[in-house]
């Protein structure tokens, strides 16, 4: 299911404007990948190429290479919405469907698939639910809105809808910016737990969260405001904490700027 992402010198613009300039680097698959930088940096617009999503924004496009396993996500004949089924994404804000139930917003992505089958429904929600660790906490309301939950239940409840259509990499901006401690802890333990079974890419703002659960860590950061954001270094994340290569890396980790 997993699968390995592969980028080569990708430019990403919006209109003329180019707000990330060159990067090339690998994700290996049933890894967490954490971006870390100051703001501005482009880490959450290079997330978004990784689906396409970047797309939504008038004049938002890319130059260079996107490969997932041996397919070319920006290649002319690939649908950006078959990209986004096997590339899904968790925003920032829990963003459940407010109009509908937790069982209705785990089956949303399902049945714009065309599963219309309620046993196969039954059973691919409760599979995402109990994947996303929520199942025991709603398996006797799912027919109440999700977003009478709790907001780590909120995102818990985005993921397992994220899940639900059976992707193979998973991207996460910020995902527990909005949480309380304990449902920051929630989501970091369920991400170590989704890596045995998905590819993650995690932007985050909290270095000892990137510490905590990723295996490898990628530093981006720009010259100047108005400058395009650039990967500075990408490595293992005990190397990129204990011994980076790059000075901007040892002053960013080091608490010297941003």
């Amino acid at each position: 299911m997993a699968k390995r992402i592969d980028v080569t010198d990708l430019n990403v613009y919006y209109g003329a404007f180019k707000a990330v300039e060159g990067v090339s680097m690998t994700v290996e698959p049933r890894s967490v990948t954490a971006f870390i930088g100051p703001s501005g940096c482009g880490k959450s617009t290079f997330l978004r190429t990784l689906n396409r999503m970047h797309e939504v924004i008038p004049g938002g496009r890319v130059e260079g290479k996107v490969m997932l396993d041996d397919q070319d996500l920006y290649a002319s004949s690939m649908d950006p919405v078959t990209v986004r089924r096997t590339v899904g994404m968790v925003f920032q804000r829990p963003n459940p469907f407010p109009t509908m139930s937790i069982y209705d917003n785990v089956a949303a992505g399902l049945r714009l698939n065309g599963v219309k089958n309620k046993k196969t429904l039954d059973g691919i929600v409760e599979s995402s639910l109990k994947g996303a660790n929520l199942w025991n906490e709603v398996k006797d309301r799912l027919a109440k809105p999700g977003a009478g939950l709790s907001g780590g239940q909120q995102q818990r409840l985005c993921i397992a809808r994220a899940i639900a259509v059976q992707p193979q990499v998973l991207l996460m901006d910020e995902p527990c910016s909005a949480l309380d401690p304990i449902s920051t802890l929630a989501i970091e333990d369920l991400i170590n737990e989704l890596k045995n079974d998905f590819t993650i890419v995690i932007v985050t703002h909290n270095m000892q969260q990137a510490a905590r659960v990723s295996d490898r860590t990628a530093f981006f950061n720009l010259k100047a405001t108005g400058e395009p954001g650039r990967l500075i270094e990408i490595d293992d994340t005990t190397r990129i904490f204990n011994n980076p290569t790059q000075q901007a890396t040892e002053d960013y980790i080091s608490g010297r700027f941003g």
